[in-house]
């Protein structure tokens, strides 16, 4: 296929297959929406935010993708469209309480997208009960991740504060999304990146096979080990895809001590993070090698941080720490491990786990990994909103009630007071909000416990906690 309805198509890029290698077992399709609302405590002029929202998709080409499916080839293709001119209505939730509102806003969430030559987004202007105005985004994620999204909403509300205030520079232009597309199909067909990336991680794989380690302990192992005692994998997952998004809240004041700990030390937040995580399920499992899944949003330069798109590539990572190193030494370990990952990331992880079920094979449903991990440092506050800073505003996430995976966490900042949020998007037959609760009590307690005393070992805070 080169053209559609008269515009050049483009190959899927492996950020988007990926999304479509899960949304083909999964049978509800809304799995790859994402929905959310930010609101601002400001008398908004309807119209001019309207316009606002025009002019941002004018200048956001990913904001204007439709696809196509060529039955001969049986390939999915990608293409942009001159313009957005559907109308974007307006829905005011005023006489409803903000409950009454989520609700409705997570039913649009549940409803998911025509896929082939339609728009794969939908803007609503908002009015809710607590007096604010803005915008409800739902988005399909073969089209965005959320640190688009966070450019996108950002550039409405530039755009609409430089129309309604004097001395608020107009924002700077977006990244052109084709010129982007094109070097990653570059990079895909065969480039010596991809080569040098392939023989990394087939290296890393080929080392030693992973273990699991339960959220909850060694319980899915010990089962498949009574049919196969050598057996490293297990089932975790569900076959209902039902799932459930429970936010635990991390208060500013503790926030901002590991802030400064990762500042101090020179680390980011993730590997804090992770190295929480691995603690945990390295006490609850007795095992000293864990593997989590991680997600890398390979934003690192302005055109990626600004072409729009969907840019997540998620892979398994690996630690193998003693109980006899210092907290503070596994959190290096992690964070040169993490550095080396990402040099590696522009890499195909649907071959990455073909390749590992080639070298160890398991059954269809086991896994090495209990979970999955998203860190999301990209907030309004850090440019975007600078000339409004005293105004208020308010972000909320939808769930879409689908997962194909048991456990997703995704750790957010909070807009009003910088503090974290802790967003558990599970499996309800696989995990309950109880274990939930469980593992984010410990998790905290790890990490406090890390901070405060960094030269202890690693055996003596599990022991502690």
């Amino acid at each position: 296929m080169k053209t559609r309805n008269g515009y050049k198509t483009y190959p899927l890029t492996v950020a988007q297959k990926f999304h479509f290698y899960y949304l083909n077992y999964c049978p509800k399709k809304e799995v790859v929406n994402i929905g959310t609302s930010l609101t601002i405590e400001y008398d908004i002029d309807i119209e001019v935010l309207r316009q606002s929202i025009y002019k941002a998709y004018e200048r956001c080409e990913s904001m204007r993708l439709r696809f196509a499916y060529d039955k001969q080839e049986e390939q999915w293709y990608q293409y942009i469209v001159d313009k957005e001119e559907r109308e974007i209505e307006f829905v005011d939730f005023s006489d409803k309480s903000m409950e009454e509102a989520a609700s409705i806003m997570k039913g649009w969430t549940e409803i998911p997208f025509e896929r082939e030559d339609s728009p794969l987004n939908k803007v609503t202007i908002i009015k809710t009960s607590d007096g604010n105005t803005g915008v409800y985004l739902l988005g399909d994620h073969l089209t965005l991740d959320a640190q688009s999204l966070i450019c996108f909403l950002r550039d409405i509300i530039e755009i609409y504060c430089s129309t309604m205030y004097e001395g608020v520079e107009y924002p700077s232009e977006m990244s052109s999304y084709i010129a982007q597309l094109e070097k990653d199909l570059a990079y895909e067909a065969g480039s010596k990146a991809q080569k040098r990336d392939r023989e990394y991680f087939y290296k890393l794989i080929e080392q030693s096979e992973p273990i699991y380690n339960g959220i909850d302990g060694p319980a899915a192992l010990e089962r498949e080990r009574q049919t196969n005692p050598n057996a490293r994998a297990a089932q975790f997952i569900s076959r209902n895809v039902d799932s459930a998004l429970d936010i635990f809240h991390l208060e500013e004041e503790p926030t901002t001590r590991l802030m400064s700990f990762c500042e101090q030390q020179h680390v980011s937040l993730q590997c804090l993070l992770l190295m929480g995580i691995r603690t945990y399920l390295q006490k609850m499992n007795g095992n000293d090698d864990v593997s989590i899944n991680v997600a890398y949003a390979r934003r690192a330069t302005l055109s990626e941080k600004k072409s729009g798109g969907t840019r997540i590539h998620s892979f398994p990572f690996r630690t193998i720490i003693s109980e006899d190193k210092t907290f503070l030494e596994g959190i290096f370990e992690i964070r040169d491990a993490q550095n080396e990952t990402f040099r590696h990331t522009n890499f195909d992880p649907v071959e990455y786990l073909s390749y590992r079920r080639k070298v160890y094979p398991v059954e269809p449903g086991r896994t090495y990994e209990p979970m999955s991990l998203t860190y999301q440092p990209l907030t309004l506050k850090d440019r975007g909103l600078s000339m409004v800073s005293d105004i208020k505003y308010k972000t909320k996430w939808y769930p879409n009630g689908a997962t194909t995976q048991a456990m997703y966490l995704t750790v957010m900042h909070r807009p009003d007071d910088n503090g974290l949020d802790f967003n558990f998007e599970h499996q309800v037959e696989a995990i309950t909000k109880e274990k939930l609760e469980y593992f984010y009590y410990y998790l905290c307690k790890i990490m406090f416990k890390g901070i405060e005393n960094p030269n202890l070992k690693i055996g003596d805070i599990i022991k502690l906690v």
